[in-house]
């Protein structure tokens, strides 16, 4: 059984609550950079770097990360994984980096993400941006920003949907399926 938890309009709505609280505690100027985990965090990232450009009245250094190589189930994920390719086209060294993804659920991919981080350089800071935290950590990894808290059983799965890869903004759980 599939069940909304939020249509476009709470989904842009928290787009707008994550950027404030970003913009309230992160550097200005030229300290902060948004980076979006491929695939559904770059669109999520890119939405978030507008508003914030929109608040803070300034670009805002942006990029994206694939971690498909630095996954610990990679072999239980796909035998051929898609690599979609990282594009980071500023120093990281001294810049507070808010990676944003769009579901944290056992932290694995967080971790994956800060290890490929760190082959592009040495962030002050990192702050982990998710827009739905689903629970069930695996890691002691938790997001320093979050647009919704949604308590799940273990075989339920989330599903954002971004307009840009799916058609529309909302975030659905398929109570019951199996990870997929």
């Amino acid at each position: 059984m599939m069940r909304r938890i939020a249509d476009a309009v709470a989904f842009n709505r928290m787009l707008d609550s994550l950027a404030v609280k970003i913009d309230e505690q992160c550097p200005k100027g030229g300290g902060t950079a948004i980076v979006g985990i491929q695939r559904r965090g770059v669109h999520l990232a890119e939405r978030l770097a507008v508003r914030l450009e929109s608040l803070r009245g300034v670009p805002l250094l942006r990029g994206d990360l694939d971690i498909t190589f630095y996954r610990d189930d990679l072999s239980m994920v796909a035998q051929q994984p898609v690599v979609h390719g990282s594009h980071l086209p500023f120093a990281l060294d001294d810049k507070t980096i808010v990676l944003v993804d769009d579901v944290i659920y056992t932290g694995r991919t967080a971790r994956a993400a800060l290890d490929a981080l760190t082959d592009y350089g040495r962030p002050r800071a990192v702050r982990l941006c998710a827009l739905v935290d689903r629970g069930w950590r695996e890691l002691p990894i938790q997001p320093d920003f979050t647009g919704i808290v949604v308590p799940t059983r273990a075989k339920d799965v989330v599903h954002v949907r971004v307009r840009e890869l799916d058609g529309e903004d909302a975030i659905d759980i398929a109570e019951g399926e199996e990870e997929v």
